[in-house]
């Protein structure tokens, strides 16, 4: 198999120019935001901050970018991650890609993975969280591309609901009437949280292990998945951030995060594969919220 130098460079700079896409559309969102609560605050702004990862013997092995912005009058947290890395997987993490079928990993560990990874918790509570991300994957002897979002509100809104799917169904459509089926079932089972017996939240889409065996196919479709996600979350955040709420509707968002922290620290395979291969915890662990509740 060769090295897919090419459709690693393409892929990870395609990663890249979503992420600066996103950033700014959600500074504009801070911009814009002119009335209702929080208003009066001034507009967030992302703090950038390169992440470094290196080898047992100290050698490079990749990094990113993390974006984070905390206490914004839209956004009260919200992290956008960028990164390639590479090296040699250890040998814990050898025997988890074996285990789902990577062949080759106990001749040849090497590997090289580059993605997007975004969660937003936002300050009104009419407005939903959301987690989006997109990755490829490479071993010697195989690839793969993985991805979707997914909405998480606290108070639910059956429109709101309805337009995050329609505009992820209208991306995946083209592709095939029977991708966003298909990946929407995925979505429902990947984001349950089995210790609640409930859904994390309203759903999405989602993938993983995706190799047709046509690698430019495979790109267009995560790219399509990722081009999906400001268009079906943007409006519903214009619309939600003017509503006035009650601190039982604070308390609410609070005790949901709760959930949703749950599952990252429990279920969540990008937070594992990234503690497990040494990324840095601050980047991995940027997607638990700034204030969660326990009752």
């Amino acid at each position: 198999m060769t090295d897919f130098v090419a459709e690693k460079e393409k892929a990870s700079a395609w990663f890249r120019q979503l992420r600066d896409e996103i950033v700014a559309a959600f500074e504009g969102l801070e911009d814009s935001h002119a009335e209702g609560p929080f208003s009066e605050m001034a507009p967030g702004r992302f703090e950038v901050t390169e992440t470094k990862r290196h080898s047992d013997d100290g050698s490079d092995a990749g990094g990113g970018l993390m974006s984070v912005m905390r206490g914004g009058r839209v956004f009260e947290k919200v992290g956008v991650n960028v990164s390639t890395v590479y090296g040699t997987l250890g040998e814990a993490a050898q025997k988890a890609m074996a285990a789902r079928g990577v062949p080759g990993m106990d001749s040849d560990p090497r590997f090289w993975a580059s993605g997007i990874s975004l969660v937003a918790h936002m300050q009104n509570p009419h407005c939903p969280a959301v987690h989006m991300n997109t990755r490829m994957f490479w071993t010697p002897n195989a690839w793969w591309f993985g991805g979707g979002s997914d909405l998480n509100p606290c108070i639910e809104y059956a429109e709101d609901t309805a337009h995050f799917h329609d505009t992820q169904k209208a991306h995946l459509d083209p592709h095939g009437a029977d991708w966003y089926p298909k990946l929407k079932a995925w979505a429902d089972e990947y984001f349950f949280v089995p210790h609640r017996k409930r859904a994390r939240g309203v759903g999405g889409i989602f993938m993983d292990d995706q190799n047709s065996g046509d690698w430019a196919a495979d790109f267009a479709l995560t790219q399509d998945i990722g081009r999906a996600f400001l268009p079906a979350f943007v409006p519903l955040i214009e619309k939600r951030r003017v509503q006035p709420f009650t601190d039982a509707d604070k308390d609410t968002q609070l005790i949901h995060r709760g959930l949703y922290a749950e599952y990252n620290l429990v279920y969540d395979r990008g937070t594992k594969f990234g503690l497990a291969t040494g990324h840095d915890a601050n980047a991995v662990l940027m997607s638990l919220p700034p204030l969660a509740k326990w009752v």
